[in-house]
């Protein structure tokens, strides 16, 4: 009898072992990450409204984001800057919130030295409205490459009936871009590192 109720318990551990972990999360959260997920397949140019570094490329460049592959724990959107398709935006469920990352490919699909930095968010946030502050990885390696005033990155979107915006702020620094989600575009090649 012992042996039956080890062995019970070994099987219905194990099977708890081999269900995928729920996607816990919060109204907040869902509400942002499913209002992006309703533009998925969509494309949709921007425009530069606030940075004050500039002028740079991104001034000049046509931008477009494209929220390319959705599923229910992770976007990928990509962020073409002219025919600079290098970068992906990656916002993923946690279980804890949600994650951006900056995915950076050159063009033959190798890393950037400076990718999937980002940061997590720390507070429920809004259903349009999301921060996410460098997390440690990313200040370890802002440290490393000699960007030290990237540390205290904070990237922020807002995705509203109208509008997606991107936004990093930092002290002394801030940039942000529009997409005008009324009027979607023909979607880009994929970005580099990815395929179609």
């Amino acid at each position: 009898m012992k042996s039956f109720v080890a062995l019970s318990l070994l099987l219905s551990s194990a099977s708890a072992l081999a269900r995928p972990a729920p996607l816990v999360s919060i109204p907040t959260h869902d509400a942002f990450f499913n209002h992006l997920s309703a533009l998925c397949g969509k494309a949709f140019q921007g425009k530069v409204v606030v940075d004050n570094q500039g002028p740079s490329k991104f001034d000049t460049a046509k931008l477009v984001m494209h929220v390319r592959r959705c599923n229910e724990k992770e976007l990928q959107i990509p962020f073409h800057v002219g025919e600079d398709a290098s970068r992906t935006w990656i916002i993923t469920k946690t279980g804890s919130g949600l994650s951006l990352k900056h995915d950076h490919r050159h063009e033959d699909g190798s890393d950037d030295t400076s990718t999937m930095y980002g940061g997590h968010t720390t507070d429920a946030g809004f259903n349009q409205v999301q921060s996410f502050p460098a997390d440690q990885y990313s200040k370890e390696l802002f440290a490393r490459l000699g960007m030290a005033q990237s540390i205290t990155n904070i990237w922020q979107m807002y995705v509203y009936d109208h509008t997606f915006s991107y936004r990093l702020i930092r002290e002394g620094r801030e940039f942000r871009v529009d997409f005008d989600l009324t009027k979607p575009v023909t979607p880009p090649k994929a970005p580099w590192g990815y395929e179609d």
